[in-house]
Parts: structure tokens; sequence; C-alpha cells
């Protein structure tokens, strides 16, 4: 399909699941954040999975051709892996600085890491059951937990990261067997420790997607809109991926008005772009969207551009984020028409 339609990866959790005033009022958490959740733990499970057939059913109704499960489960998109892996302590956590430097709690890193289960199998394989369309997931990425943790034990940041991404890999491959199309690697720290992904961001990406079979993905952005209002036009770390081995490369255009041109030096990628600005509230009619879908074209051939929003829906009013999709899918489908 010609730009095909997707989202970053969350969507909106329902009010009566998540304490959204909390999380609103808080950076995501590395950590586990149990406090969050308004449903008692013998039910959670189930009402993470009536949350998840609605945000199914609203991609769905909204025209998206890749559906997410909407990460209905998490707390934040990367602490729900994050925290369950063999390595790490979750119960003494450690202050580093957060991407805006303010202090953030964060796992410590006091053993070998390794994965000792599988953590969102099953997520995939409800999504996989619930819908017919393409679907895909999300995986926080090798450097970004790296970034997120404190090492005590290994003495070596490149280490920390390419252990991450052993467990990452195994993960992958396990979501693949059971039906995902696409799997998405989360890698927002790529972009705020530019200096240290230079030095083994890449190779720890490509240590979590060896030997996989299956359309592969990595997601760069600036924060979420609700948290990072200010944004750059450009990112500090974006060419270098062109070394990764993965399939798509994902990033936000739309808040902040990247300059296209540095696309031309990921010649062999398929551009995720986002087209949807995450900070404002006012929903953006088709026009809006199809204009921000043709400014990539000079820099990129449509038949390699994937259309998105920027980043994650998660803080978004529900109605506010549905409306949103309903333009990116009527937009993108007026620059299909064009192009045919």
């Amino acid at each position: 399909m010609l730009l095909p339609t997707t989202i970053v990866g969350s969507y909106p959790q329902p009010d009566w699941l998540i304490d959204r005033s909390k999380l609103s009022k808080r950076p995501p958490p590395r950590i586990r954040a149990q406090e969050l959740w308004h449903i008692d733990p013998q039910w959670l499970e189930e009402a993470q999975d009536d949350a998840t057939l609605i945000a199914i059913r609203d991609q769905e109704r909204a025209g998206i051709d890749i559906i997410t499960d909407g990460e209905m489960r998490r707390e934040s998109y990367s602490n729900r892996f994050a925290t369950a892996l063999e390595g790490v302590d979750i119960d003494n956590p450690a202050v580093v600085p957060s991407r805006s430097g303010n202090p953030d709690l964060v796992p410590r890193v006091i053993g070998k890491i390794r994965r000792k289960h599988a953590v969102e199998l099953r997520d995939i394989q409800f999504l996989r059951k619930n819908t017919d369309k393409r679907i895909k997931i999300t995986v926080p990425g090798p450097f970004t937990m790296s970034i997120q943790a404190k090492d005590f034990y290994y003495n070596d940041e490149a280490a920390v990261a390419m252990d991450y991404a052993a467990a990452v890999n195994e993960e992958i491959k396990d979501l693949f067997a059971a039906g995902a199309d696409i799997v998405q690697i989360d890698e927002p720290y790529m972009q705020a420790r530019p200096d240290q992904a230079r030095a083994y961001g890449v190779e720890a990406i490509n240590r979590a997607v060896e030997g996989v079979k299956g359309t592969t993905g990595v997601h760069l952005c600036f924060g979420y809109a609700a948290l990072v209002k200010n944004k750059p036009a450009g990112y500090s770390f974006l060419p270098e991926l062109e070394r990764c081995n993965v399939d798509q490369i994902s990033i936000e255009t739309a808040q902040p008005v990247l300059d296209f041109k540095i696309l031309e030096q990921l010649p062999s990628k398929t551009m995720v772009i986002g087209v949807i600005d995450l900070n404002d509230m006012t929903i953006e009619t088709p026009d809006v969207v199809a204009e921000r879908i043709r400014r990539i074209f000079p820099f990129v051939p449509p038949k390699r551009v994937v259309v998105a929003p920027d980043c994650g829906m998660k803080y978004l009013p529900r109605d506010v984020a549905f409306g949103k999709l309903q333009a990116m899918v009527e937009g993108t489908r007026r620059v299909r028409t064009e192009l045919s």
C-alpha cells in the first residue's frame, strides 16, 4: 500500500483505567508506578484487555492501516519491559538526571542483564486475535534503557547496552513468532545523548535485531509533547542510523517543523513521518495533513513513506486523539489520490 498509516505506539488510556492526572504531573516512570492504576490488581489484566479493545477499535474506525495495542498495559513506553529483566533492582532505585535535567528514579543494575521470560508475548497475541489488519508492537531500545538505569555492576556503558540488546533480541524474535508484522524499537535517548549514541548506539540496535526475520524500525523523538513544548528543527543523531540494520526510521516532523534535507542521508530506510502535532489540541484539517506529507517528497519518494503522528498519543484526550487520526487518514487518502 502507498503511504500506509499507523500510530507510533501509544493511544490515550481511559480515565477509568489509569490516573491520568497523576500521569501528567510526573515524568514517565522508569521503575514501577502501580499507584497510577485505578483497578484492583486482581482485575487489572482484564481491564487492560478491555482498554486494548477500545484502542484497536478506535484505530480501525479511524481507518488506520497498521494497528498497535495502544500500549494500554504500560505505565510508560519503557518501564514494563525494563523492570522485568534479571540483573536490575527496582525496589531500591537510583537517581539520575532526566532528559530535562531533573532528578529521575531509575533501576539499579546490580548483575548481568538477562531476559527472564517473554514480557509482551501475551500483548501481541491479544492484538493478533482481535484485528485482521497488519499489526505493530513496540519495545524499548537497549541504548535508551541503558541510559534510564544506573550501573553498579558492569562499569562499562557499552557492555550494559549490549546486554540490554540481547534481551530485546530475544523478545523481538518471540513477537514475530506470535504474529507481529512490524516491531518498533523506541530509542528517544539517542537524540538526547548523541555522543554516547555515536559511540555504541548503532551497534546496540544491530545486536537487538541480529537474526530477526521481519520488518523492524527505530523511533526517535524529542519527548512527549505534553512534557516537552519547545523542540528543535533538527535531530542531533539521525543520519548515523543509515548504518543500523532496521527497515524503518520513525521521526517527528510536525511539532518541530523538521528540515527534511537531512533525510537524504538515509537512502535505504523507509521513513515513518510524524504529520500530527501532539502539542496542539486543535485537530488538524485533512488539508494540513496532506501538505505536511507533500513536504517530504522532494527528499524521500512516496514508496518509502509511512504516515503517523509525531510520537505516542498517550497524553492526549481521547476525542482529540481520535479526531487527529481521522484527519490523518483523510489527508493521506487525498495525497494517495493525487499520486495515483
